[in-house]
């Protein structure tokens, strides 16, 4: 758990992991170069309790602050944890028991509820509306270049796993979701507890909100550098559903990382028969199994599952001749 200036929730923080008696635990507490009382009250805690481990790590941020603790728990489960969220009795016991069921599992998350006095923005609810609706592996692994999937202080990681991918790195982009997509590259599988055992603070100073390496830019940055692999490697011509803002952000990404759209596919007849980014836009009712992968990319809320279906519908298979990627 790295914490920085975070005196207002991190007492409650701890005693909720700390109040875990369903798993033996160590609680790695990081000071990431606080100003504030939160070192003091981390003291006060660990004079109580052995489990909380005490490290420093002078305002690294947070990937470096993660592998700081890394270097000192000596675990073979990692959970994460936020200083201003809320861990939940009976996570960790669901949690290691999901990772001794399935060997192949690297990531088990939980469910998460929102809570907080900050005002949610639409495009938060219908974040996590998403995130809690993913729960198999195969689901995760289905989901993965939408979004990032996982909350990242609500997982529990395999130890091997985590250091066979080289652990966190310090990115230009969000640390969580470059880990996943590692972690996926590598042939590890993700996964959630299903049920709701964690509680992640919604507040004005958050991270995702305020820090520019989580701007939807880097995220479009993020899943490009490992998709434009995936698709190379499938062996057809790509075509971008989507001549929109959202389609033509990522075929500016995957165009970066050496890979083109051959066609841009869009249902709006004011864009089909003209040209995005060099090539045509054309129907769907062009496109043909065999002939092309086909990326959706489209903003539109509930777009995604409309083509989805009508894609599956008519014989498309996911994974083989389109991947969802917004």
């Amino acid at each position: 758990m790295p914490y920085r200036d975070a005196d207002a929730t991190l007492v409650t923080a701890v005693t909720s992991v700390l109040a875990e008696r369903s798993a033996e635990l160590e609680l790695i507490a990081i000071d990431d170069g606080s100003k504030d009382e939160g070192p003091r009250r981390i003291a006060q805690l660990a004079a109580d309790d052995a489990r909380i481990v005490r490290v420093e790590s002078h305002g690294v941020g947070i990937a470096r602050a993660l592998s700081r603790g890394l270097d000192v728990a000596r675990g073979g489960l990692i959970a994460r944890m936020d200083a201003d969220d809320e861990s939940l009795p009976g996570r960790f016991a669901r949690q290691s028991d999901a990772l001794a069921r399935d060997e192949r599992l690297a990531v088990v998350g939980t469910r998460v509820e929102a809570f907080g006095a900050a005002p949610r923005a639409r495009g938060t609810e219908l974040y996590l509306e998403w995130l809690n609706s993913l729960v198999t592996p195969e689901e995760h692994a289905r989901d993965l270049f939408v979004e990032s999937p996982l909350c990242h202080p609500s997982v529990m990681m395999r130890r091997a796993a985590l250091e066979s991918v080289g652990g966190w790195r310090d990115v230009a982009g969000p640390e969580d979701y470059d880990l996943w997509l590692r972690l996926d590259r590598a042939g590890w599988r993700m996964a959630k507890v299903p049920e709701v055992l964690f509680r992640w603070r919604q507040h004005d100073a958050r991270a995702t909100l305020r820090d520019p390496r989580y701007a939807i830019e880097r995220f479009t940055d993020a899943k490009a550098h490992f998709l434009a692999p995936r698709l190379a490697g499938m062996g057809k011509p790509i075509a971008m559903w989507g001549a929109g803002p959202t389609g033509k952000r990522l075929a500016r990404a995957l165009e970066r990382e050496g890979v083109s759209a051959a066609r841009f596919v869009d249902i709006d007849p004011r864009k089909v028969g003209g040209i995005a980014r060099g090539v045509s836009i054309v129907a769907p009712s062009a496109l043909r199994r065999g002939d092309c992968t086909i990326v959706v990319a489209v903003g539109a809320r509930g777009a995604r599952a409309l083509i989805r279906t009508a894609l599956v519908t008519r014989g498309f298979v996911e994974g083989e001749d389109f991947i969802c990627a917004s």
